[in-house]
């Protein structure tokens, strides 16, 4: 199921020269419920596109399930109030979240609101492998303007993050968009999986800030490099040096900053 992800508005234009009235495109943000086998775990607010990538993704970043051979089922259903993505796993699959029911309201900003306590925020992280690819510093400097090219959404309602896969011969082969910074990735992980697209081969490329909940799902997802148009926070910097996540971020016009883990930027192997 797909819903328009855009909504032309009437709006009055005030400047010096005076009033007019204009037609904006803006943004649709919509409720998704994620449920497994017939309860709720989470609500998030996101734009309707690619909710199947994003309710494999969400999954995936969330623990729930580990590959797309748990899921028996996945069914994207309109309602009056919203939309929700309906998984059916196998029970084995499915017991230890619902034993343990999570439903949370999660805005656009924040992908760690509900949760239960504050292990939860913290949780552990894998610590990926210094095997991986290298990746050319021009790539890297020039990921987030490749990934400009593509952002339609973005380009109609200026209320748009990104997520983009950069391999290691510098190519962008996939991107998502969402109202959400999370979501778009979560879209881009679900993307990732369902093209066989292996996330320890290239970079994660981000048009946001790098927050510790970036890191998390990167790291979960199993990427060791991270390229982001703005700058992390000091949390999501330590999580990116505990789980050995080369962190490149203010990559704009052709330079960046690499804060973690140099080795993975071609030419730089020996530094660590």
């Amino acid at each position: 199921m797909t819903k328009p992800a855009l909504q032309s508005h009437l709006a009055m234009a005030c400047d010096t020269h005076g009033v007019s009235q204009v037609y904006h495109d803006l943004a649709v943000e919509t409720a998704v419920a994620i449920s497994i086998n017939g309860t709720t775990h989470a609500v998030m607010m996101t734009s309707p596109s690619d909710l199947r990538d994003f309710a494999i993704g969400f999954a995936i970043t969330e623990g729930i399930i580990t590959g797309l051979g748990q899921i028996e089922s996945l069914d994207i259903i309109e309602h009056d109030t919203g939309l929700e993505a309906q998984f059916w796993l196998a029970d084995d699959t499915a017991r230890p979240f619902l034993a343990r029911r999570r439903a949370m309201a999660g805005p656009v900003g924040c992908g760690l609101c509900g949760i239960d306590s504050l292990d939860q925020a913290v949780r552990p992280l894998p610590r990926l492998a210094d095997q991986g690819p290298t990746i050319d510093p021009h790539f890297i400097a020039a990921a987030t303007d490749q990934l400009r090219a593509h952002q339609p959404l973005h380009d109609q309602t200026h209320a748009a993050h990104a997520a983009g896969f950069l391999t290691q011969d510098g190519s962008l082969v996939l991107a998502r968009e969402d109202v959400g910074r999370h979501n778009a990735l979560d879209k881009l992980i679900g993307a990732m999986i369902e093209t066989n697209t292996a996330p320890s081969t290239g970079a994660i490329v981000l048009t946001s800030r790098v927050s510790v909940e970036m890191v998390q799902k990167t790291a979960i997802a199993g990427c060791a490099i991270i390229i982001a148009a703005s700058a992390p926070t000091t949390h999501a910097l330590k999580l990116a040096q505990d789980a050995n996540i080369t962190l490149c971020a203010s990559a704009r016009a052709g330079r960046f900053e690499c804060y973690s883990h140099p080795f993975r930027l071609k030419g730089n192997e020996n530094v660590t």
